[in-house]
C-alpha cells in the first residue's frame, strides 16, 4: 500500500492488559461516579432491592445500575438499549460496573422502579460534579475562539 499507515491484522492474537485499571486513568469521571455512589446510603434513600432476597435468581445491586444511570446522564446516553451497548463495548463503563452487562429490560425496570429517586438525585447532586477537576468540560479551541467574539 505504499506510504499509508496500516492497521493491524484483525486475526492477530494480542495480549491486552487484563486489568481495566490500566485503561482508565485516574482523572476519569468514572472514578468520581464510583466513589460517589459507593458513599450513598441507598437503602436510606428508598432505593428498591438493596437487600438481596434469599431465593430466586440473583439481581444486580442498585448501586451498579445507579452508576450506569449516572454515566448515561453525564454522557447524554438516555436510551436503555444504548446503555446496554455501552456496558459491553465501552471500557470506562466496563470498569465502572465491574464488567457486568445488564440488559436493556433490567436498565429500563430500574428506571421505572427508581426513576423518581434517581432523577431527583441526578438533578440535585450532579451539578456539583462540575466542581471536580475530572468532570469539568474541556473547551475546544473553536469554542474558545467563538466565545471571544
Amino acid at each position: 500500500m505504499g506510504r499509508f499507515v496500516e492497521g493491524a491484522d484483525r486475526s492477530q492474537l494480542t495480549l491486552l492488559p487484563e486489568c481495566l485499571e490500566d485503561w482508565v486513568d485516574e482523572g476519569n469521571a468514572v472514578h468520581v461516579i464510583d466513589v460517589f455512589v459507593e458513599a450513598l446510603d441507598l437503602h436510606g434513600m428508598g432505593f428498591e432491592r438493596v437487600i438481596a432476597k434469599e431465593t430466586g435468581r440473583p439481581s444486580y445491586h442498585p448501586a451498579v445500575l445507579l452508576k450506569l444511570y449516572i454515566y448515561g446522564y453525564l454522557n447524554r446516553v438516555q436510551s436503555s438499549r444504548r446503555l446496554e451497548r455501552e456496558a459491553c463495548r465501552n471500557i470506562e463503563v466496563m470498569w465502572l460496573i465491574g464488567r457486568l452487562a445488564p440488559d436493556h429490560k433490567t436498565i429500563a425496570d430500574f428506571r421505572k422502579d427508581n426513576g423518581r429517586r434517581s432523577g431527583r438525585f441526578a438533578r440535585s447532586s450532579l451539578p456539583y460534579a462540575g466542581k471536580w477537576a475530572c468532570c469539568r468540560p474541556q473547551a475546544s479551541p473553536s469554542t474558545a475562539a467563538s466565545s471571544r467574539r
